[in-house]
């Protein structure tokens, strides 16, 4: 039988994919804490070379090619985290898309779209420009339900010319959620000037709204600017929205598109909202002035103390999930009043992924060589060998860069698909740090790779 691998080596001689890499330049890594909601790039950085070596490609073809032996749509534990590396590693491989594009097609054929690989390959081909991916889209996008909002997802990042009629077919489908899917995309495309959208928004149901969040909105809010025709729909969306977590992404879609309201609205509920919520919004009402003020225009810190509670409402996800996105981007910012926060979760030992995190941030900006050496034992020891990727990249952030790219050599080979993947990060930027800048770990990557979650 011929591999996933095999098939992609056959045709890499006629690959027309667009070489666009979704690793982090500084100039994006800027714009990041700045302007989105998790953290990542306003845009992807370009990668004219190969810079995932063969052996690691290798790697992932196998894991890809075993994983599609089960040919159901049953997924475990360990095929989302694959996904998540794939949808992290494809970004940055032209060599690597085009295993990924026969693994899709091969899911789309046996109509096992709700695989995590699926997913993670549909929007991997389509935000990294590749030519790949529109075929794919055209059958999805031809679907009864349209390919549901991933296609629509996937679509928004194209600028494919054939894909607008079957958009367009769709922005008058009989689910008003679906019609808003595709209406989206044909916004952000610039085929629409989003009288329709603002129509369709208020006939969203709550249950339709939380779905468009996750996986419409949030990877816009992780793009560049959208035309300013998507924000009245927006606006419905927010009108209408209870969680603060969700109304966050549409308003910083929103503002980056020029519309000041959400700015607007985030500081009076600030200063005469209920006094339980004053101190979130005034932390919303931070994030959107990032966006909003000209580049040379210093923004105040807050000085709102991050609390679990407080930064959990601020998330995208679930409240189960205990999202830290918020914390980190104050990290970020170097905000004095997260550093509290970062200690309570820096207790050694550094036993799951926040920690980590956080000990970076402290061990860089904060002084704090305590946790620059713990870091240094969780990547290079065994007892909690799934956060070992992420520390060697923190490692690196932190400043540690020689004792990094040494711990990264040996991850290369790691029984975890997670630590090869950030190896990957990590070895890259050694080779080539112009196009590789800012953080290692960031937000985006951190959620694909480290928790499966493939927005």
């Amino acid at each position: 039988m011929t591999t996933l691998g095999g098939k992609a080596k056959q045709r890499r001689t006629d690959a027309t994919s667009a070489p666009v890499a979704a690793l982090t330049t500084g100039a994006a890594a800027a714009s990041a804490s700045a302007g989105t909601v998790n953290g990542a790039g306003a845009g992807p950085a370009l990668a004219r070379t190969e810079i995932v070596d063969r052996a690691v490609r290798q790697r992932f073809e196998d894991a890809l090619d075993a994983a599609l032996k089960n040919k159901t749509a049953q997924a475990d534990a360990s095929e989302t985290l694959l996904a998540g590396a794939l949808r992290a590693l494809g970004g940055v491989s032209r060599e690597l898309r085009a295993v990924i594009a026969e693994a899709t097609a091969t899911m789309q054929k046996r109509g096992t779209r709700e695989r995590p690989l699926y997913a993670a390959g549909l929007r991997t081909l389509a935000e990294s420009g590749d030519k790949q991916a529109t075929p794919l889209l055209k059958i999805a996008l031809a679907a009864d339900d349209g390919g549901g909002l991933l296609a629509a997802s996937a679509a928004s990042f194209s600028r494919e010319p054939s894909l607008a009629p079957l958009l367009g077919k769709l922005a008058a489908h009989r689910q008003s959620h679906v019609a808003f899917g595709a209406e989206t995309a044909r916004v952000a495309r610039g085929d629409s000037n989003g009288a329709h959208l603002a129509s369709l928004a208020p006939r969203i149901k709550e249950s339709h709204r939380i779905s468009l969040c996750a996986e419409l909105i949030v990877p816009l809010a992780r793009g560049g600017s959208l035309p300013v025709a998507i924000a009245p729909a927006l606006s419905v969306l927010r009108g209408a929205e209870r969680h603060l977590g969700r109304w966050l992404p549409m308003a910083e879609i929103a503002a980056r598109a020029g519309d000041g309201s959400p700015l607007l609205e985030a500081e009076t509920r600030s200063t005469a909202g209920p006094e339980s919520a004053r101190a979130a919004w005034s932390l919303v009402a931070w994030s959107l002035r990032e966006i909003s003020a000209p580049a040379a225009v210093a923004i105040p810190l807050p000085a709102t103390r991050p609390t679990g509670e407080l930064v959990a409402r601020l998330s995208d996800r679930p409240s189960a999930d205990r999202d830290m996105t918020f914390l980190f981007r104050l990290a970020r910012a170097r905000v004095p009043a997260a550093r509290a926060m970062l200690e309570s979760l820096a207790k050694t030992p550094l036993d799951s992924e926040a920690p980590v995190r956080a000990a970076m941030y402290l061990a860089r900006d904060h002084g704090r060589e305590d946790l620059r050496r713990a870091l240094e034992e969780v990547a290079s020891g065994d007892v909690f060998p799934a956060l070992r990727g992420l520390a060697c990249a923190a490692l690196w952030d932190a400043g540690e860069r020689e004792r990094a790219r040494a711990i990264a050599e040996e991850l290369s080979t790691s029984e975890i698909i997670g630590n090869v993947a950030w190896s990957a990060r990590v070895r890259a930027a050694a080779k080539s740090p112009r196009a590789i800048s800012g953080e290692l770990a960031s937000e985006t990557w951190v959620r694909w790779i480290q928790r499966g979650w493939l927005d």
